[in-house]
């Protein structure tokens, strides 16, 4: 596990590090926050195109291939940060560190899923509970190893730390990584399974111009629409026609159990990246706290995701922790609209650990839904569109943050993004509760 919980732990790593260093590269290229802005896109994007496209690439050339590769990627691409000339190279980076860091994941699940078939027993809940300790973990101490690593050795140090972190997985995975199953020349199914360029790049597009819409909803850029809803049309026209296609729309019809954990795996997301971004600058702006300050306050909120990640993940059904984890959702916005900037530090923390708490189940119970409910050969790629649903939720937060707050936080704009959060709390406790498919315990994969 040593290897894919490394592994794993890389993309949210780099998603979140990022935050504390924008401001000091800012100043090293003379660019804006509009213009930081997009090395968070950047990664974001990315991963939400590599997750599943690295997840089809594990389910057909082999997990152990992928993930040797992903992490090859992730040392150039730090090596190239760190040596960046001009802004542009460090937002090529950027995705080049989306993409690389996006084949850990799926990677790990479907070599759990292989290691299953090979030993005759399924892969352990606390076992996909480490993976989700392992993002959420690296997540939380993200800012904190920015700004140490922005104050000792500059910004370069938040692209070079990869190399080091690359080198240490590409080691530990060749010294304990079981070797991808040997595929005859001739398997030529196997072959063709990827072999869908062109549905890659219309999944590609429409989503780098769903990502543009959604910066500024305040000035929405309406132009953008008809050619996202085009280009969708297109994808799903191609995709259902496609023996082999990049997203097997058909199976993904027939498999509704799993079309429904995407959904309630993104709407979750959605309200805790409201949170997670949306409450923290409130922190700042309308309670005055300094970034060191709501850095801490935010730390019971990690520790709680982490403790309930490993607490979910000890539970036999998925019905039970991720109904828990939308009725607090729920009540903790409920509890924001409430919220002023004279509202004592104690029940600041007591918000921050009811998020806390859903965001730690929400991981565990959805990874194992998505484990249980994938076919058996197709667990990769599976897991990679987890991912993408977890990545559009964060770009929809943040267009309805920018949208609730402005040019700066308020108390208003809280309450605003606290009734929204409310609103789909709600939407998700009546999705879950009625959701039949998790009253079944997680042994192996569901039939569609």
């Amino acid at each position: 596990m040593a290897p894919l919980l490394l592994g794993s732990a890389l993309n949210p790593l780099n998603s979140t590090a990022i935050a504390t260093g924008l401001v000091t590269i800012g100043h090293a290229f003379g660019t804006g926050a509009a213009g930081t802005a997009w090395l968070v896109s950047a990664l974001y994007v990315a991963s939400a195109v590599g997750q599943p496209a690295m997840g089809r690439l594990a389910d057909t050339l082999g997990p152990r291939r992928v993930f040797l590769a992903g992490l090859a990627l992730v040392c150039a691409a730090g090596l190239l940060g760190t040596l960046a000339p001009a802004f542009g190279w460090l937002i090529a980076a950027r995705a080049l560190l989306g993409l690389g860091t996006s084949a850990a994941y799926p990677s790990a699940m479907a070599m759990l899923r292989a290691e299953a078939a090979r030993t005759g027993r399924e892969a352990p809940r606390p076992v996909l509970g480490r993976l989700s300790l392992a993002s959420l973990g690296s997540a939380a101490v993200g800012p904190a190893l920015g700004g140490l690593l922005t104050a000792t050795t500059g910004w370069r140090g938040i692209f070079a730390f990869n190399v080091p972190l690359a080198l240490a997985g590409i080691v530990l995975a060749l010294r304990w990584l079981p070797a991808d199953p040997v595929r005859q020349v001739g398997d030529r199914a196997q072959r063709e399974r990827f072999a869908d360029p062109l549905g890659l790049v219309l999944f590609s597009v429409a989503l780098v111009a769903t990502a543009l819409f959604l910066t500024d909803l305040s000035h929405p850029r309406w132009a953008l629409l008809p050619p996202v809803a085009v280009v969708a049309a297109a994808l799903v026209r191609w995709e259902s026609r496609r023996p082999r296609p990049f997203l097997d729309l058909r199976s993904l019809r027939g498999n509704r159990a799993l079309a429904r954990t995407y959904l309630r795996h993104g709407l979750a997301y959605l309200t805790i990246y409201c949170v997670l971004y949306g409450f923290t600058q409130w922190l700042e702006d309308a309670h005055g706290y300094s970034a060191l300050h709501v850095g801490l306050i935010m730390l019971p909120m990690s520790a709680a995701a982490a403790l309930f990640s490993l607490l979910g993940a000890r539970t036999k059904g998925l019905r039970a922790p991720l109904v828990t984890a939308a009725a607090l959702l729920t009540a903790g916005g409920a509890a924001l609209l409430f919220t002023t900037g004279t509202t004592p530090l104690t029940v600041l923390l007591i918000v921050a650990v009811l998020f806390g708490i859903p965001q730690g189940l929400t991981s565990t119970g959805n990874q194992a839904a998505v484990y249980a409910q994938a076919p058996a050969d197709g667990v990769g790629a599976a897991a990679g569109l987890q991912r993408t649903s977890q990545y559009l939720g964060a770009m929809i937060a943040a267009g309805l943050i920018g949208l609730c707050y402005g040019p700066a936080a308020t108390d208003r704009g809280l309450r605003e993004l606290a009734t929204a959060g409310v609103a789909l709390g709600l939407l998700l406790l009546v999705l879950t509760a009625t959701d039949r498919a998790l009253r079944a315990r997680t042994r192996g994969p569901s039939r569609p």
